[in-house]
């Protein structure tokens, strides 16, 4: 069978048109496909910077154009072969690799609502229902400790005796470490107050790695603690990086490493 010219040119288009628009351009004979401006496009609107747009896929065909020419340029005076260009890129195919591996990864192992609600609530019990508004003073030696406990005791301000507290940052304003729950400090010195009742001073100092301290407790108010909904994003971040940190240590340790 023989086509007349206008046939031809006919068909040619009809074969001629799918093929090109699977491509937004051709650059010194490098085509880049529809894809990749696809991709662009998702991750841009994903992060929510702006809609998809015919604006927005004009802009990034350009700049993908710009990139395509300095690259073909690039290559051509060698920069592929440089030693701390290849360990870049090798470096950057690392990190896609890794981070296609745990992106599947924590698809395939997803956290539930009751693993957030059993986290939430280990963190309910951990901060308990009641917060503190606590004074400290620092000392050096059990010695010390002991004497400011007696002044107390015979009528000075805990607040004027702060001023000799070793803890620089709270000796200014009386010792006010301000309120939080007793979670937010060492165990040994949460144990030491939480006994107490408004306005009473520990009997004895209370040793940390930092000294000895004398601890008063200004006040008490029932925790204002933040809902489930309001940090249900945060505790699952949590522990998808305690499921992410665990798969990597169970990979490292089935590893043989020289």
């Amino acid at each position: 069978m023989t086509f007349k010219p206008a046939k031809l040119l006919i068909a040619l288009l009809v074969v001629a048109v799918p093929a090109f628009a699977q491509n937004v351009a051709v650059v010194n004979g490098k085509a880049i496909p529809t894809s990749r401006v696809d991709a662009v496009v998702k991750q841009v609107v994903a992060q929510g910077q702006q809609p998809d747009s015919p604006q927005l896929r004009e802009l990034i065909k350009k700049d993908l154009i710009s990139r395509e020419v300095l690259v073909q340029e690039a290559d051509k005076q060698g920069y592929a072969k440089n030693a701390d260009v290849k360990a870049a890129i090798e470096n950057a195919r690392q990190a896609i690799m890794v981070n296609a591996l745990l992106a599947e990864y924590v698809k395939k192992n997803p956290v539930s609502d009751a693993d957030i609600k059993a986290e939430y609530d280990k963190f309910v019990a951990q901060a308990g229902d009641k917060e503190y508004h606590v004074r400290h003073i620092l000392l050096g030696t059990e010695a010390e400790a002991n004497d400011v406990i007696a002044k107390i005791k015979g009528g000075a301000k805990f607040e004027d005796l702060a001023k000799q507290s070793k803890d620089t940052g709270s000796a200014a304003n009386g010792g006010d470490l301000d309120w939080a729950s007793p979670s937010s400090f060492p165990p040994v010195f949460a144990q030491a107050f939480v006994g107490l009742q408004k306005g009473q001073v520990t009997e004895k100092p209370v040793q940390t790695p930092n000294g000895f301290h004398v601890i008063k407790v200004d006040d008490i108010r029932q925790a204002k603690l933040p809902t489930l909904e309001e940090v249900k994003p945060q505790v699952a971040e949590a522990l998808v990086q305690k499921k992410v940190q665990a798969y990597q240590e169970e990979l490292v340790k089935k590893a043989k490493v020289q």
